[in-house]
């Protein structure tokens, strides 16, 4: 394993995929520290997860900020006072203002539950299930100033049953998220990608 890379997740909800990242670091299998844990909502279910597992745990609430660069510049001011070297959303629900994304660029990525370009925003799995797609799946990727738009480091297929509903869909696609996050996450701290444009070659990727 190689020196721990020290991270910050940002999260809003219940904090699955945030348990995942503590489940594969407590396991051994992921080379990580986790420095802080920042919620934008003050009754997260993640804290929770978070405070059970010792971990740091800061609520920021965005609504006493005058701006989204104020609420962000704080942000920021946390994750380097711990240290941060990486930034992970897990279920953060906030857009990101371009001076952060700036900041943090290659330092920042995010999990989305479809096959990116495909269904980017809210209600992803939703949307591939209406638009009657036959795969669909997960994605990670660099953030960058658009919408689920940057550079994809990995990505995990799902297929779309004939009896499946919204909410089977968006169950199957969370277990993937689960897998593929913390993987992404071992491959930066071990250095192990290459950035070219748009490409993010990694150790998965054929040869």
């Amino acid at each position: 394993m190689t020196s721990r890379l020290p991270i910050g997740v940002l999260v809003s909800g219940s904090g699955t995929n945030l348990q995942s990242i503590i489940d594969q670091k407590e396991a051994g299998e992921l080379s990580v520290e986790i420095k802080v844990v920042i919620s934008n909502v003050k009754d997260a279910y993640a804290i929770q997860r978070a405070e059970i597992h010792g971990i740091e745990v800061k609520y920021i609430s965005h609504k006493s900020f005058s701006s989204r660069e104020a609420f962000d510049t704080e942000l920021t001011n946390i994750l380097e006072s711990y240290g941060v070297q990486l930034v992970v959303l897990a279920g953060f629900m906030r857009l990101l203002s371009a001076d952060f994304v700036s900041h943090w660029m290659f330092r920042l990525i995010n999990i989305h539950p479809s096959l990116l370009p495909a269904f980017p925003g809210l209600n992803a799995q939703r949307q591939a299930f209406e638009h009657g797609v036959k795969v669909t799946g997960c994605s990670v990727f660099f953030v960058d100033e658009g919408v689920d738009t940057g550079p994809i480091i990995i990505q995990a297929s799902v297929p779309v049953l004939s009896d499946d509903t919204p909410e089977r869909l968006a169950s199957r696609i969370l277990q993937e998220e689960h897998r593929i996050l913390p993987l992404a996450i071992q491959w930066i701290a071990d250095e192990a990608i290459r950035i070219e444009g748009r490409r993010v070659n990694t150790p998965h990727d054929p040869q």
